[in-house]
């Protein structure tokens, strides 16, 4: 059994500790803080990777830079809330892990959290997919 990224279990905990209700704004406040995209991908959007199981626009793309640290990078509406939060999530979770802490996160993480009885499982499934596309990319990256 795997052990848990510090920060993915931090936000796993910090979730887990809420009433439903709460659970949804917290849910909001990541929405609220996803990192912008670096330049870069402004720049050249053609970059990123769609990540057509949500049902909001949402795109990816996974970096890992020269000390082999990794960086998920997102765009998601702000009028898609839940979507963008989750992309928060999984921005703030892993970023600045390895490779292999990365490709060690449970795929089951998502419905980890607690929110599958605030949110429908169309959406933990779109959270799920942004997962699994992060490390189908970093594994395409190491190769």
């Amino acid at each position: 059994m795997s052990v848990l990224p510090a920060q993915l279990a931090e936000i796993q905990e910090d979730f887990l500790a809420l009433e439903q209700k709460d659970r949804l704004l917290l849910l909001l406040e990541f929405a609220n803080d996803l990192p912008e995209l670096p330049q870069k991908f402004q720049d050249h959007p053609d970059l990123l990777e769609r990540v057509v199981e949500c049902q909001s626009p949402v795109f990816i793309f996974v970096d890992v830079d020269a000390a082999g640290t990794f960086h998920l990078h997102a765009t998601a509406p702000r009028e898609s809330p839940t979507t963008r939060g989750f992309a928060s999530i999984l921005a703030h979770g892993l970023d600045g892990l390895s490779a292999e802490q990365v490709l060690a996160v449970p795929d089951d993480y998502p419905q980890s959290i607690g929110l599958s009885e605030a949110v429908s499982p169309l959406r933990l499934r779109g959270m799920s997919a942004m997962l699994g596309r992060a490390k189908r990319q970093l594994r395409e990256r190491l190769s």
